[in-house]
């Protein structure tokens, strides 16, 4: 639907029924959509509706817990208040066990049930507009207009206010750290200091020294990569600690997990503690490799060309179809890490792809080859000195070139590597 313009949606086969919630909503002033069949319910609201659904739980087309659970499907953060028959505890308290925010009993009772459709009406409203604040602002730092990438932006977005733990898998180069920092940022106030920790999971890790991080990252945000490697011990502690706290949502760690392989593989192989994971899976983030979103391409690759341009303080060199097909094209088994390596290289003049090199020149020949060749080799180790802030050995990966080569370069052409050191901090 292009525009929702209602925050209660009636949902009841009994038209008589609606016909008097409308009236009340009419006097309520409360915007309402009403609609006897239940199997049609889903078309009227979206992940980002700030309304509430009243909903009877008797309905022969489909029941009412069924299109419950559908509507939980959509957003499981949206209000359901259930309308039971007079006696029917039971039934109200499972919906609420499977979802619902509160249950109302037949014959309903208008003093009852507007201060609870204000109430979450109010709480929806405010929930939807700090998510798409969130989401608007972690769109300038994940680049791309594909579905798969408006879906990360709206679950990093849900997860940053809820501030519940994750799971982020995908292959590496794919961005998962930048969204787990993402997590952390969009989940802490600019008024509030929550510390951000590192923890690399390995059989080296104790049971000591992870209790000691534990307390560091108080009210703040734990990132463990490879927490399949953690010994049994350490995740039974991880798996303890976790329960004990789960009633304290402030001053808890939260609990950001990376993997690269699927998670339930590292499960049926029993390398996971099975409760650790269900306490840990409170969300899950996939990482679609480069190669799965390919509208991304030509957005990704721009944005690290500008970058790169700005830092090197170059203007911005055109870029043809042709090659942004190419890149489109391309497997990117690096991911976007890879991507960004090629953008870079482009800004100073290579252009790289698929293993195939080729100088990038517009410039009239009017030298001598060689004086040419010195000449442009002399300014790439100088604009790749620069991109690395005179760090040789970076800039030797960069250039893939031994170091060595690279410093017998740079000892023809004259080049110091502590120029560009403090150039760099000039520049910025």
């Amino acid at each position: 639907m292009s525009h929702i313009n209602y925050s209660v949606l009636l949902v009841d086969d009994d038209q008589d029924v609606l016909d008097a919630y409308q009236h009340l909503m009419n006097l309520s002033r409360l915007h309402a959509r009403s609609i006897s069949d239940p199997t049609q319910a889903l078309s009227y609201i979206t992940s980002d509706w700030a309304g509430v659904v009243v909903l009877d739980m008797y309905m022969p087309q489909m029941h009412g817990m069924e299109l419950l659970k559908a509507i939980k499907a959509v957003d499981e953060h949206i209000p359901i208040i259930v309308v039971t028959g007079h006696g029917d505890i039971p039934m109200a308290v499972e919906a609420v066990k499977q979802g619902a925010s509160e249950f109302i009993e037949k014959p309903i009772d208008p003093a009852k049930l507007l201060p609870m459709l204000n109430k979450h009406i109010r709480i929806r409203k405010t929930f939807v507009e700090q998510k798409q604040s969130v989401a608007s602002e972690i769109s300038h730092v994940l680049i791309g207009k594909s579905a798969q990438l408006k879906r990360i932006r709206e679950h990093i977005a849900q997860y940053a206010l809820l501030n519940t733990h994750v799971v982020i898998h995908g292959e590496s180069g794919t961005g998962r750290h930048i969204v787990a920092e993402l997590l952390h940022s969009a989940s802490a106030p600019e008024t509030e200091d929550r510390p951000l920790q590192y923890l690399t999971g390995n059989s080296t890790v104790s049971v000591d020294m992870l209790e000691d991080q534990l307390r560091q990252t108080q009210g703040g945000t734990l990132i463990i990569d490879d927490l399949h490697h953690l010994t049994e011990p350490v995740q039974r502690y991880l798996t303890q600690s976790l329960l004990e706290q789960e009633r304290d949502t402030h001053h808890r760690p939260r609990i950001i997990s990376i993997f690269t392989d699927l998670p339930e593989m590292l499960l049926n192989s029993q390398n996971i503690i099975p409760e650790l994971y269900y306490l840990l899976n409170q969300g899950v983030v996939e990482m679609p490799p480069l190669r799965a979103r390919p509208d991304d391409i030509a957005a990704i690759f721009h944005h690290f060309l500008k970058q790169s341009c700005i830092k090197l303080g170059k203007p911005l060199p055109s870029v043809e179809s042709n090659y942004l097909s190419l890149l489109r094209a391309h497997q990117w088994p690096g991911n976007v890490r890879e991507l960004r390596n090629v953008a870079e290289l482009f800004a100073i003049g290579i252009i790289k792809l698929t293993g195939k090199e080729s100088v990038y020149r517009k410039d009239e020949i009017s030298s001598p080859l060689d004086e040419l060749v010195e000449d442009y080799e002399k300014r790439v180790i100088e604009d790749a000195l620069f991109l690395h802030s005179g760090h040789v050995s970076d800039a030797a990966t960069y250039l893939q070139v031994p170091r060595k080569k690279l410093y017998l370069r740079m000892k023809k052409y004259n080049i110091d590597k502590d120029h560009y050191k403090s150039e760099q901090k000039h520049r910025i």
